[in-house]
């Protein structure tokens, strides 16, 4: 009895340099987030006279008549507890933009934080003359008012806010 040959297929093996074929990506829209963190019409007066640290809230409330003079701004309230006095645009070399305070505070657990946001960079003297405090890229961190001089602490607002505002 005679067989006859099987045919047989090799399977061509892959080739290593050879990309395996993708199903081509479904397009979607990309969303850019919006910041966590936005003005609110919640009252700046109400928020600073509900802290319950006698201290505290008295330093706030300098705080508030400071940088409403400082910058000739009304306090606005960002999110639940930062109180923000101007506005300025801003965008990064990845193209997230958005809005911001110039100048701002919130009473921390720790500390009294001040946001400057124009920096540093271009104020050491004042700092220099300001008192017990400490710095981060934007932060001044002071434990109570009494720590500082308040006139120098005025002109340092003034001058970050006007650094931040006249930026184009």
């Amino acid at each position: 009895m005679a067989t006859t040959p099987r045919k047989t297929t090799a399977k061509k093996a892959a080739s290593p340099k050879a990309p395996a074929k993708k199903a081509p990506a479904k397009k979607t829209a990309v969303k850019k987030a919006a910041n966590k963190t936005q003005a609110t019409t919640a009252s700046a007066a109400a928020f600073v006279g509900a802290i319950a640290d006698a201290g505290l809230r008295a330093d706030c409330e300098a705080l508030l008549r400071l940088m409403r003079k400082a910058t000739g701004e009304a306090p606005v309230m960002w999110g639940p507890a930062m109180v923000g006095f101007g506005r300025y645009s801003y965008t990064y070399d990845s193209g997230r933009s958005g809005e911001w305070f110039a100048v701002g505070f919130s009473p921390r657990k720790a500390n009294l934080t001040l946001y400057l946001m124009a920096g540093f960079d271009r104020h050491t003297a004042l700092l220099g003359r300001l008192g017990k405090h400490t710095v981060s890229k934007s932060c001044l961190h002071v434990k109570r008012l009494a720590d500082v001089d308040l006139a120098v602490l005025e002109q340092l607002v003034a001058a970050a806010y006007g650094a931040i505002t006249q930026r184009k």
